[in-house]
């Protein structure tokens, strides 16, 4: 995408805490404080009276609010047809709620280093095309240039390695080097196994769930507390939703400090009776087993797919808040036989890494922004990347024994290197056949109904008299930049026909326009 005139910048759009990051002129990534002087912003909004938003509040603003009025974690609706907030009259989607955090983070870096245009922003790696293109809206409707998503940790692994001064040098020395980036945040979770060299880093595995993250730890001393409260007063304070959004505040705060302390006490108070309960961290770890064996399962996984074993592990990165939870690496490090490294801030490291790749982009397009060093900006024109597509693509086809069946046929299994190009040959269904109709699918199961369509076309005018089983040839492929494409030629006939998915967004760019607008009538603060 052509950059705009104005700064380019990389954003990390997280589930709890969002952060935006530049890189400077020495060629050091710089988180920008917000207006409260912080380098993280928590990702909630209050939809206020007269069209009064405020962005990040803190808990005691959140404390005061009424629960309806408060969205948080929005970033796990990403995509969703489904959800929405009605506010003042009108419909607001997961893309305008986040597009408010984005004009946050835009407002506050831009009273530092001025108007900022374009925007790398950052996904899950499990972000299936649809989340990708909605995360691509909400940049838009912020009034940003986004010119690419890249994936978490795809950004961790360009912080690290450009901390270390690997990327990019230029002195000749040849190395290798192969990490695991395992990036707990709030509401997702990553795994990734990356190989790279001063000039070039390729993704070798990954896989994720986009509804697993430090959330569903804090929920569990919620649903734990709340239990005893219901047993020794026999009401359920959990029913109440504005003291279920207070208490889950304390919970948050208990488990940030059971992250350095044995025991911590959690206070419950509901309909006048209050309840103190002793929360230790053998009982957290206890209670929160089953979700840290769910990452551990993924890691072992993906170090099978990538076909690394431990001993070939260079380094262990620690991404995202979540990872401060002491059972996150004393886990990995069983796993791995290898201490963890916490050189990078969990916090800021993906917004960071977006820096560098918005940087990158920037001196391979113009030659870099003239504020940067010649010796930055060479190091950075000299990255490549090669990158797996997180999701399988198949299309739908007919079951060989139940003809009444369909599946999901994968010809681009996740994991697969990208650009990726394939062509394989299937058959009509009947005898006489007058059209063929080619479903896209994204999902790794046969069932067609746990996939999602990401796109469909028809071959039609098929000759007559075609015979069942004629052949039809497909291809399919997976450009670097996002692009799916896909071709049917009925080979009889030579009748064909295409489509194409660009990344452009799931909304219309009229819906664009109105969200945009309506995003610079609220006062956001």
């Amino acid at each position: 995408m052509k950059l705009l005139e104005g700064n380019t910048v990389g954003i990390d759009l997280g589930t709890t805490y969002s952060a935006l990051a530049q890189l400077d002129a020495d060629g050091h990534p710089v988180s920008m404080q917000n207006s409260d002087g912080k380098t993280t912003t928590p990702s909630v909004v209050i939809l206020g009276e007269s069209g009064h938003v405020v962005v990040g509040p803190s808990p005691e603003r959140i404390s005061v609010e009424p629960p309806d009025n408060i969205v948080e974690a929005i970033k796990r609706q990403m995509g969703s047809k489904t959800w929405s907030k009605v506010y003042q009259g009108k419909k607001l989607t997961p893309e305008f709620i986040s597009a408010l955090i984005l004009k946050k983070l835009k407002q506050d870096a831009e009273s530092q280093i001025g108007p900022i245009a374009n925007a790398v922003v950052t996904v899950p790696y499990y972000f299936n095309d649809l989340r990708r293109k909605a995360t691509q809206d909400a940049g838009r409707i912020a009034g940003l240039n986004v010119i690419d998503i890249v994936n978490e940790p795809t950004a961790a692994t360009l912080a690290y390695a450009w901390m270390k001064g690997e990327l990019g040098r230029v002195d000749g020395n040849k190395f290798e080097k192969t990490i695991m980036v395992y990036d707990l945040g709030g509401g997702t979770f990553d795994v990734t196994v990356v190989r790279y060299s001063a000039t070039h880093f390729r993704v070798l595995a990954t896989d994720g769930d986009v509804f697993l993250g430090g959330l569903d730890w804090t929920t569990r001393i919620v649903e734990h507390v709340a239990e005893q409260f219901l047993r020794k007063y026999g009401s359920d304070p959990l029913a109440d939703s504005e003291t279920r959004l207070i208490f889950t505040q304390e919970c948050e705060r208990a488990k940030r400090d059971l992250s350095s302390k044995a025991q911590t006490p959690v206070n419950l108070y509901f309909q006048g009776k209050t309840l103190t309960v002793a929360v230790t961290r053998g009982d957290f770890e206890r209670m929160t087993a089953d979700l840290l064996q769910r990452t551990r399962d993924t890691t072992e996984l993906v170090l099978q797919q990538s076909g690394v074993d431990v001993e070939g592990l260079d380094e262990v990165v620690l991404v995202g808040g979540s990872t401060h939870m002491p059972a996150v690496f004393e886990m990995l490090k069983a796993v791995t036989r290898r201490n963890p490294s916490r050189e990078l801030d969990p916090d800021e490291a993906v917004a960071q890494g977006a820096a560098i790749h918005a940087a990158i982009l920037e001196a391979r397009e113009s030659g870099g922004n003239s504020r940067m060093a010649q010796a930055v900006i060479k190091r950075l024109r000299n990255v490549s990347a090669t990158d797996v597509n997180s999701h399988s693509l198949g299309v739908e086809i007919t079951d060989r024994i139940d003809r009444a069946k369909k599946t999901n046929h994968i010809m681009i299994p996740r994991n697969t290197a990208i650009p990726h190009r394939i062509v394989q040959k299937f058959q009509t269904n009947v005898p006489n056949q007058q059209r063929i109709r080619v479903r896209l699918l994204q999902g790794e199961v046969s069932d067609i109904n746990a996939c999602t369509v990401i796109g469909d076309f028809t071959i039609t005018n098929l000759p007559p008299n075609l015979p069942q089983g004629s052949p039809v040839e497909l291809t399919y492929s997976y450009d670097a930049d996002g692009r799916i494409r896909a071709e049917a030629r009925e080979l009889v006939g030579n009748r064909q026909a295409s489509t194409e998915i660009v990344r452009d967004g799931g909304v219309t760019d009229a819906g664009i326009d109105a969200f945009e607008q309506l995003a610079r009538d609220y006062l956001v603060e």
